[in-house]
C-alpha cells in the first residue's frame, strides 16, 4: 500500500533526484514537479545553473527513469514578486538580503504546498539536508546543513514536509544516484544565487541606479574616499573600498542608503554584542531561556538571550560579539541541533566603541 502521495520538488540536481528515488523506493506515490522561475524574455544568461530550462530537462529525464509523472509548474510571477523584487528593494535600502530564505518560506513551503493539496498530495518533499523528526526540524550533515534557510517555515507545514536525504552525507547521495542510474549523479553543485549569473554588481547595476557618494571614516568623520553606489557594499566588507594603502585598515561599518553614505572603520567597529530581529517566526511554542543564534550561514551559532519581544520583533544579546551582523541577513535560533525559528536582522546592537553607538542605525 502507498504511504501517501508526495509532490517532490525537483530542481534538476542530484539531491532532489535522489530524494524522489528514495520516496518511491519507500512506497510513496511520487509526483515530480519543477517550479518554473525563468522568464521567456530573459536578456542575459541568468537561471543557467539551477531552475533553468536545462535543469528542467534533467529533472524530466530523472522522472522518466523513476517512472513517475512530472509537471513543470509556472511560478514566474510569484518569483518576481516574492523573491526578485524584495531582493532588489533590500539592496536599495542598504541591506544585504538572502533570497533563499524567501524562496523557501514564501514559495516552496507556501505556494508549492498549496499546489500539492490541490493535487491531492499529503506531503511536499525536497532535497534539503534537514531532518524532520517528531514535528521538529533538525540539522542534517553539518557540512551541508540547510536549516539556516528554513527558519521561516510555517509551523503548521512541518508535518507535511519530507526531507529524504536529510540524514545522509553528500557522497552517500551521489552514490545512491549512481546506484539508481540517475543522470544527475555527477552534476556539480550550484553555489550562486539562481537568478544572478556572474557578478552581483552587474545585476544590481541593471536595476538600481548607481549614485557615487562619500566614504566616511568613522573615527574622524571625514571623507576619505568615494564609493561607487551604496548598494554595492555590505557590512564587514574590506576589499574594493578604493582606499590608498597609506590608510589604516578599514571595513564597512554602515551602509546608509538615505544619505548615500558608506561609513568605514576599524575591525572592532564591526563586532556586535546583540541585534534586533524583525518578522520573527517561531517553530516552537516558546523559546527556552537560553538559545543559540547564528547570524550568517557560514558562521557558528553562539549562546544568546532574548531581552525583549514586541510587535514581531526581538532584541537579542549575544554571549560573544559577532563580526558583521548585517541588516537583511537572517538571525536563526537553535537549541543544539534543533531549529527553533528566526527572523531578519533589523539592526546590530551593543558595540563597545562609542563612535559606533552614536551612529543612527535604526
Amino acid at each position: 500500500m502507498s504511504k501517501g502521495r508526495v509532490l517532490a520538488a525537483m530542481s534538476g540536481g542530484v539531491d532532489s533526484s535522489v530524494a524522489a528515488a528514495l520516496l518511491k523506493a519507500q512506497g510513496y506515490e511520487v509526483i515530480g514537479a519543477m517550479m518554473r522561475f525563468w522568464p521567456d524574455n530573459k536578456k542575459d544568461d541568468c537561471f543557467e545553473t539551477c531552475c533553468s530550462p536545462d535543469a528542467a530537462y534533467e529533472a524530466r529525464r530523472v522522472a522518466d527513469i523513476l517512472g513517475i509523472p512530472f509537471y513543470l509548474l509556472d511560478y514566474r510571477e510569484e518569483f518576481e514578486e516574492k523573491i526578485i523584487a524584495p531582493f532588489i528593494a533590500g539592496y536599495q535600502a542598504g541591506e544585504t538580503p538572502n533570497p533563499c530564505v524567501n524562496c523557501n518560506t514564501r514559495v516552496k513551503f507556501d505556494s508549492l504546498l498549496k499546489k500539492a493539496r490541490m493535487l491531492g498530495c499529503d506531503y511536499v518533499a525536497t532535497g534539503h539536508y534537514v531532518i524532520n523528526h517528531e514535528g521538529g526540524l533538525y540539522r542534517g550533515d553539518p557540512r551541508k546543513d540547510q536549516t539556516y534557510f528554513l527558519w521561516g517555515t510555517p509551523r503548521e507545514a512541518i508535518p507535511h514536509l519530507l526531507f529524504p536525504v536529510g540524514h545522509l552525507q553528500k557522497p552517500q547521495v551521489r552514490a545512491l544516484a549512481e546506484q539508481y542510474g540517475l543522470p544527475t549523479a555527477r552534476k556539480p553543485e550550484s553555489q550562486n544565487i539562481c537568478f544572478v549569473r556572474g557578478d552581483l554588481r552587474d545585476f544590481l547595476a541593471q536595476h538600481i541606479a548607481a549614485r557615487p557618494g562619500p566614504l566616511i571614516d568613522l573615527e574622524t568623520g571625514q571623507q576619505i574616499g568615494e564609493h561607487a553606489g551604496a548598494q554595492f557594499y555590505t557590512i564587514g566588507q574590506k576589499k574594493g573600498l578604493g582606499l590608498w594603502k597609506s590608510h589604516l585598515e578599514r571595513y564597512v561599518v554602515q551602509v546608509n542608503a538615505a544619505t548615500n553614505q558608506v561609513i568605514v572603520g576599524p575591525r572592532e567597529a564591526c563586532l556586535w554584542g546583540g541585534l534586533e530581529v524583525r518578522e520573527v517566526n517561531l517553530l516552537v511554542e516558546e523559546l527556552p531561556e537560553k538559545i543559540e543564534v547564528q547570524v550568517r550561514y557560514h558562521t557558528q551559532p553562539v549562546p544568546a538571550w532574548v531581552e525583549e519581544t514586541r510587535s514581531g520583533r526581538m532584541v537579542i544579546r549575544l554571549e560573544q560579539p559577532q563580526f558583521a551582523v548585517t541588516p537583511g541577513q537572517s538571525a536563526v535560533f537553535y537549541q543544539g541541533d534543533r531549529l527553533l525559528g528566526g527572523g531578519f536582522i533589523a539592526r546590530p546592537l551593543y558595540n563597545a566603541l562609542e563612535a559606533v553607538r552614536s551612529l543612527s542605525l535604526a
